[in-house]
């Protein structure tokens, strides 16, 4: 979920936890618990961190060992031996049950959109995402601010949160409804299909799809009920080619390839560089898909420059690679 979102869980929780009398009738130890919720529903992001280095270290490790299964244990012992060096005692227990729920939450609502998470690491690095719920969606996203504007206008904060979290839940369940009827137009309208990749638009009742077959990619669009193919494209296996394999050991590259699970790829030679460039054909934006991969390379396969991320015009991508010499 967005940064925002994740906030107002924050918010949720601490108020949910006053459904517990030993927190309600201790302003300390609500205080705390509030503190630790909100840090826990932000701790795993802080691998955005990354962003700073470059693209290809941020894909690879966004919602990755942050978001793993150790991570979920060790965040809430770090961020409760911090607050406990600073507040007076106080039962580090319950705060840290409710700083682990929130880190908990954090995690697992994040394998609902299509970017997912690796939380199952250590034990598989795959990717989980399950591709019912957008990053930002404003149904939850509202739904927490009436929450929030219910605890302002005096409602009992435990049993708000709780009436807000029902609701979602009901949310989530309509939206795995509508993804099972997407699959099922998809297939009674696409013949041999292997694989569909959902992936939830802001608007309740627009999806963007990724369908795989056995030899094509299709790119198309859900929208109040009706199938709309974009783009078909045949599908091809990487080669065994001096420059693709050249092309594969460039960090934003391989970047590129260990996150993205469907897309096309292209080899071009010039005059005095090759350029293989890798789509990825999950996100299309105004007939302009925005998530790539891109190395040029000279004819001794040395890699000259090289870009991956999100960039929505082929002139702002070719300076991205005029500043980016040798990855």
């Amino acid at each position: 979920m967005d940064t925002g979102t994740h906030v107002l869980m924050g918010v949720a929780l601490g108020s949910l936890a006053s459904l517990d009398p030993a927190i309600a009738h201790d302003p300390l130890l609500s205080h705390a618990v509030l503190i630790g919720a909100l840090a826990g529903s932000q701790a795993p992001d802080i691998d955005t961190i990354f962003k700073l280095r470059n693209n290809a270290k941020y894909i690879r490790n966004h919602r990755g060992i942050t978001h793993s299964i150790p991570a979920v244990v060790l965040w809430p012992l770090l961020i409760v031996s911090v607050m406990a060096a600073i507040y007076p005692k106080t039962d580090w227990l319950r705060v840290w049950l409710w700083t682990f729920v929130a880190v908990a939450l954090h995690v697992f609502v994040d394998i609902f959109n299509s970017y997912g998470t690796q939380a199952l690491r250590p034990f598989t690095k795959k990717w989980i995402a399950l591709g019912v719920i957008h990053t930002f969606d404003p149904v939850i996203f509202g739904l927490h601010l009436v929450g929030v504007g219910g605890l302002f206008l005096g409602a009992h904060p435990g049993y708000t949160f709780l009436v807000v979290y029902v609701l979602i839940a009901a949310y989530y369940g309509l939206r795995f409804r509508q993804q099972a009827n997407i699959k099922r137009l998809v297939r009674a309208s696409i013949a041999g299909v292997t694989e569909i990749i959902t992936v939830p638009t802001w608007r309740p009742r627009e999806w963007h799809l990724a369908i795989s077959t056995c030899d094509e990619f299709y790119v198309a669009r859900v929208k109040r009920g009706e199938l709309i193919i974009l783009d078909r494209f045949q599908k091809r296996a990487l080669p065994d080619h001096p420059v693709m394999n050249a092309a594969k050991r460039d960090e934003n590259i391989a970047a590129f390839l260990s996150f993205s699970p469907v897309y096309r790829w292209e080899m071009n030679e010039y005059d005095d560089y090759y350029e293989v460039r890798f789509t990825d054909l999950r996100y299309r934006s105004k007939g302009y898909y925005p998530f790539v991969a891109v190395v040029q390379l000279d004819r001794d396969l040395n890699i000259v420059s090289s870009y991956t991320g999100w960039i929505f015009s082929e002139g702002k991508l070719r300076k991205k690679l005029e500043l980016a010499p040798n990855g």
